[in-house]
């Protein structure tokens, strides 16, 4: 082979790798940003079975899920921009050979289900997630070898802007998903899910590995099954979620004590479910005040139907209409109308392309002008410098 060939086969595969591990990164990055929560917890899996749960703070675990989202997000944006190329493509070199070994430990103990590599978004099974991290590491290798060969989309004086722009929007992404709900649910139990429709059409399937909705069982606190009984029930109810009362915010419980209020005075049925036991409950009670009704339900169902502790979720006719995290709660007194005729009533209109479009707008955008006055900005020092050759010609 010519030495040009060669050198033009060395740019093509360094930078095939180079846009192969972006994909990867950027998208983890992303849905784990949109969920933390949801990294969290599988954290938390991680750490049960590693045997390091005990002295872990309950804290710890989501700042390492904030921490690994940002990190892989702000690898694959540089990556893609060839920014600090050096430097990148070691992190992600560094990362793979991490990765790499802790997956082969997973397929071969079975010791977590799934990864959670991409969230709720995809599920891999773990010898896909360790074949997947093989052929990402082979690509760090040959990014990291010939990372001068990385074509850059951006200047090297204005790539400590787009690198701050990235991580400041990272940071922000995630935040706001942590105190809020995500802005894209991934999830079985999205808004506008008919619930009772769902879990039959489950039940008579034969597909055993497509099982979500299983383990949501609503069970009184002397063990009887009212799940059917009252997903079914028609109009409006209200469902309490707090998988663990012992980590339940508590500085919220006047709006829902409120809202149990106007539900007892607009007749909608309000039901709070949980997985603490009794004595928690007693507890809730006499700290909060409260009066509704409690149910039992498998704890890590109750962090899946919601991404928070506690949320809130509006059924109209077995069809989730609304979802609230504990820093959104409706605000509703008793002289607030009936939900047939407020707001508060109709379907949550958050729509995965609504998200998406949001993102894009608030990201891909602003991104997008700088690098196009960056591209213009060069162009423009291009042309003086060949005006200035001719003229000196």
């Amino acid at each position: 082979m010519k030495p040009k060939r060669k050198k033009q086969a060395k740019w093509l595969l360094a930078n095939l790798c180079r846009l192969l591990l972006f994909v990867t990164f950027v998208f983890s990055g992303v849905v784990k940003l949109i969920d933390p929560r949801g990294t969290q917890y599988k954290i938390e899996d991680y750490a049960v079975a590693l045997g390091v749960h005990e002295w872990m703070p309950s804290w710890t675990s989501l700042a390492i899920a904030l921490a690994l989202a940002m990190l892989e997000f702000y690898l694959g944006f540089n990556l893609f921009f060839g920014i600090r190329r050096r430097t990148t493509t070691r992190f992600a070199l560094c990362l793979m050979l991490v990765m790499t070994p802790f997956t082969l430990w997973l397929a071969l103990t079975n010791a977590v289900g799934d990864c959670g590599c991409f969230g709720d978004a995809v599920h891999l099974t773990n010898w896909q997630t360790f074949a997947k991290n093989v052929v990402l590491l082979l690509a760090a290798m040959i990014a990291a070898c010939y990372y001068r060969m990385l074509t850059r989309f951006i200047t090297e004086r204005n790539q400590w802007l787009l690198s701050l722009y990235a991580m400041v929007f990272a940071l922000f992404l995630g935040l706001y998903n942590i105190r809020h709900l995500p802005v894209i649910d991934f999830r079985p139990f999205s808004i506008g899910t008919d619930m009772p429709k769902a879990m039959m059409d489950e039940w008579q399937s034969e597909n055993l590995e497509q099982m979500h909705y299983a383990d949501f069982v609503l069970q009184t606190m002397e063990g009887e099954d009212i799940t059917m009984e009252w997903l079914m029930e028609p109009g409006y109810k209200f469902l309490m979620v707090a998988p663990f009362l012992e980590q339940a915010d508590d500085g919220t419980m006047d709006r829902i004590n409120a809202l149990y209020d106007y539900c007892r005075q607009q007749g909608y049925p309000f039901l709070a479910v949980t997985s603490s036991l009794a004595e928690s409950i007693d507890r809730w009670k006499d700290l909060t005040g409260a009066e509704y009704e409690f149910a039992l339900c498998d704890g890590t169902m109750l962090k899946t139907v919601i991404r928070s502790n506690p949320g809130l979720l509006l059924f109209h006719d077995g069809v989730i209409y609304q979802k609230w995290a504990s820093a959104d709660l409706p605000d509703v007194s008793l002289d607030s109308q009936p939900l047939e005729q407020s707001e508060l009533g109709r379907m949550q209109s958050r729509t995965r392309l609504q998200a998406v479009n949001r993102l894009v707008m608030w990201f891909v955008l602003p991104l997008f002008l700088w690098t196009l006055i960056d591209r213009i900005w060069v162009g423009r020092k291009f042309y003086r410098r060949r005006k200035w050759r001719k003229g000196r010609d």
